[in-house]
């Protein structure tokens, strides 16, 4: 049997969706998203899909990568096996740190600088959250600055909605091979406290840890280390008018990873290796939000939100940058030398660090890449329900003000590999590498009306960005910034227009279609054009609460495609710079159904099922060469990098009213790592695979059970990508297992 005739087979097998969980994002930022239910992703305007709580517990998945398989129309590009650094796109948005995307927690944008540099080197841990929303077509032009693609939003844990005076928590015990350890829990609830009032409280923790599934040549971690943890604090008047929140969360990482992969000689003899040279490469991450949000109800069909913010990330990536070359005159990338390691046998020696090799001195550069970045900003939607005629309305306006930087100041480190061990050789002064600091402000406007007349709705949107950005350099013989600066101001104003159409033909039958445009803010100091399109999606909405299916067509149109020069994406240009990409085409299909057969009520028994199938062609529609790594030189017709034609996923499950055990198989095809056509080339090829996750939980008491999950469980071993430099394995079988305990 064919893939495809599988792929259909299987989606008319699986038809319609789950039974519908309770809201998990919170009703005090309701205002601030989508959609509250996955309920109402039927009737929103734009394709929205969602993930509650229960979605999220069946797997306890860590891996933000693993969950978003689920969403048909997602593309993640996997580094690390964990899912720290997380590339994710949507419908042919660029992947690299998910910079192509609004990324979200609670309703906030969550990047470290989600304007002035949004590579999201700080990503929010999905073992805590509640709820995933990903919205696509006209829906993400809600959110911004980023809308080519959509939006991502992650929601934490909520003051738990129990009885007044009573509380409610939860607590996962969990450990498994290359000694992983998880400890998650969190306790909170409300209480009276006079006057009208009521006061809670949620306290949360979370502790995550991993020796890594790599192996240095000499020994060593490969893993990390985080805890995270998150207090809120409530109040809200007894006549549900007025609700208050403050949040704080702050999180801590160290992490042993390295840009540095294999050849693809090594990579098949042992696709878990690491060189030596990647010994001294560590990540130490600090992040901290700061959140107050208010709801007033100001009638029955008007309430106000408002929600002020901050976030302060510092982080430090101690990272292999390059080796020295031959003629002793500058670099070779490590991406280079491992693309052809025949025509740089000096520089792979001095990677690897064999046994009894003294390499040359000061070879190996390693840069401290130490940034600082904060984030603030204040957001308000207001919201009014009323009627003209016999048709509805719900007008919703938005006002953001918000202010960002990022704050570089590097430098390089040399080192000489002595029998397997790097020796410093000469320090680096802080700044010498780079000293500059890149800022944003920006207002954002946002207006759109939810207008049902009878069976259709129409939802016409309009967002406006006024930004302004600044780069600011000193010279790298002035860690002091005392000296002359260097400054390149630009601002960008824009109208993101959206509109998009629901039919109700029937009860479980809904037509739906839509078009926005498309537009990504560009970088400071960057002197290329905004990234653009105009993006448009048609198709088809089966099912009521009890199931669900979905097919959506979607075209997006790009007038200008801008890569950004990251060492995420192998370096050879000035990190930072922009580069023009021209006319881009991305189309496809996503498909998604499910169903839960038979009921534990009257059956004893049931069998949840679903399914998620996206088909994706991405091509260049002009011809050029850029200095751009992932593109190159680039023929029109050329595929985009890192975009699968095809990927899908299917899950199935039995539950009885005491045991549970689920199954996911995804299968993800081949891609390019750079833009081309025709047969792909073996050191351009990323794996197709097949992986297929297992979970199961057995209940030793109404509020305890016995949980474990296996992923991979087959032990598929497959290169995951070439970025940032070499082949990259995929994560292993990895088990965890242990209780959950919920009051």
């Amino acid at each position: 049997m064919s893939r495809q005739a599988m792929v259909i087979g299987v989606a008319l097998w699986c038809a319609p969706a789950m039974a519908e969980e309770a809201d998990s994002s919170g009703r005090i930022i309701e205002s601030i998203v989508v959609t509250g239910t996955k309920a109402d992703t039927l009737d929103i305007g734009g394709s929205v899909q969602r993930l509650d709580t229960a979605d999220l517990e069946t797997f306890s998945y860590n891996d933000v990568n693993r969950i978003l398989r689920q969403v048909p129309g997602v593309y993640v590009q996997e580094e690390d096996g964990f899912g720290l650094r997380p590339n994710i796109g949507i419908r042919g948005s660029g992947t690299d740190r998910s910079a192509r995307i609004a990324v979200m927690e609670d309703g906030v944008l969550i990047a470290p600088a989600p304007y002035a540099a949004p590579a999201a080197y700080y990503f929010p841990r999905v073992a805590r959250m509640a709820g995933v929303e990903v919205a696509k077509g006209p829906a993400a032009i809600k959110y911004g600055p980023m809308t080519v693609g959509g939006a991502l939003n992650l929601f934490s844990t909520p003051i738990p909605e129990v009885d007044v005076g009573t509380a409610a928590g939860k607590a996962e015990l969990l450990a498994g091979n290359h000694d992983g350890r998880r400890a998650h829990g969190w306790v909170g609830g409300w209480a009276p406290l006079g006057g009208g009032l009521e006061i809670g409280a949620l306290a949360e923790g979370l502790y995550e840890h991993s020796d890594g599934f790599k192996k240095l040549d000499i020994g060593g971690d490969t893993g990390f280390e985080i805890t995270d943890w998150t207090v809120k604090l409530g109040l809200r008047s007894t006549d549900g008018r007025h609700a208050l929140e403050f949040k704080y969360q702050n999180y801590d990482e160290t992490s042993h990873e390295t840009y540095l992969g294999l050849t693809l000689a090594d990579f098949a003899a042992s696709p878990y290796r690491r060189y030596n040279g990647s010994k001294a490469d560590v990540m130490n991450a600090k992040h901290k939000t700061y959140q107050f949000s208010h709801r007033f109800d100001i009638s029955p069909d008007v309430n106000l939100t408002t929600v002020a913010y901050r976030t302060d990330t510092a982080r430090a990536w101690y990272k292999l940058n390059d080796v020295r070359n031959t003629a002793d005159t500058g670099w070779v990338s490590i991406s280079s030398v491992l693309e052809n390691p025949d025509a740089n046998p000096l520089q792979i020696a001095d990677l690897i660090g064999a046994d009894g090799f003294t390499g040359r001195a000061g070879a190996l550069r390693v840069r401290n890449n130490n940034r600082v970045y904060q984030a603030t900003g204040v957001q308000s939607v207001l919201t009014a329900g009323f009627d003209t005629g016999g048709i509805s309305h719900v007008l919703e306006l938005s006002a953001r003000y918000h202010e960002d930087d990022e704050d570089r100041l590097q430098q390089d480190d040399h080192y000489q590999m002595v029998d397997g061990r790097m020796v410093l050789t000469s320090a680096g002064t802080p700044g010498s590498q780079d000293n500059r600091i890149g800022d944003a402000k920006a207002w954002a406007f946002f207006i759109r009306d939810t207008i049902e007349a009878g069976p259709l709705t129409l939802v016409p949107g309009l967002r406006y960005e006024t930004i302004d950005l600044r780069q600011t350099r000193w010279a790298t013989t002035d860690p002091d910034r005392s000296g002359a600066t260097t400054v390149a101001k630009s601002n960008v104003d824009v109208f993101i227009p959206g509109i998009s159409a629901t039919w109700r033909m029937a009860d479980a039958v809904r037509i739906v279609a839509g078009a926005h445009r498309g537009f990504a803010s560009p970088a400071p100091g960057s002197t290329v054009d905004p990234e653009t399109s105009w993006n448009y999606e048609a198709g088809v909405k089966l099912g009521t609460n009890g199931w669900r299916a979905d097919l959506i067509g979607f075209f997006n149109d790009y007038s200008n495609l801008v890569g950004t020069c990251t060492a995420s994406t192998g370096g050879n240009c000035n990190i930072g710079d922009q580069f023009a990409g021209g006319k881009v085409d991305v189309k496809g299909i996503e498909l998604s159904a499910g169903r839960t057969l038979g009921s534990i009520a009257t059956n004893g028994f049931e069998v949840p099922v679903s399914f998620a199938y996206t088909y994706t062609d991405a091509k260049f529609k002009t011809s050029f060469v850029s200095g751009y790594e992932p593109w190159g030189t680039v023929a029109a017709g050329d595929h985009l990098p890192y975009i699968s034609k095809h990927q899908m996923t299917v899950n199935a499950g039995l539950a009885t009213k005491a045991a549970r055990l689920n199954a996911t198989l995804n299968w993800v095809g081949k891609a390019r790592a750079t833009a081309g056509q025709g047969p792909i080339v073996a050191s351009d090829r990323i794996d197709d695979r097949v992986l297929v996750d297992l979970s199961a939980e057995i209940d030793l008491h109404r509020n305890v059970s016995l949980f474990g999950t296996v992923q991979n469980l087959f032990d598929v071993a497959y290169n995951a990508g070439f970025s940032p430099a070499g082949a990259r394995p995929g994560a292993p079988r990895l088990a965890l297992g242990g209780i959950r305990a919920r009051f």
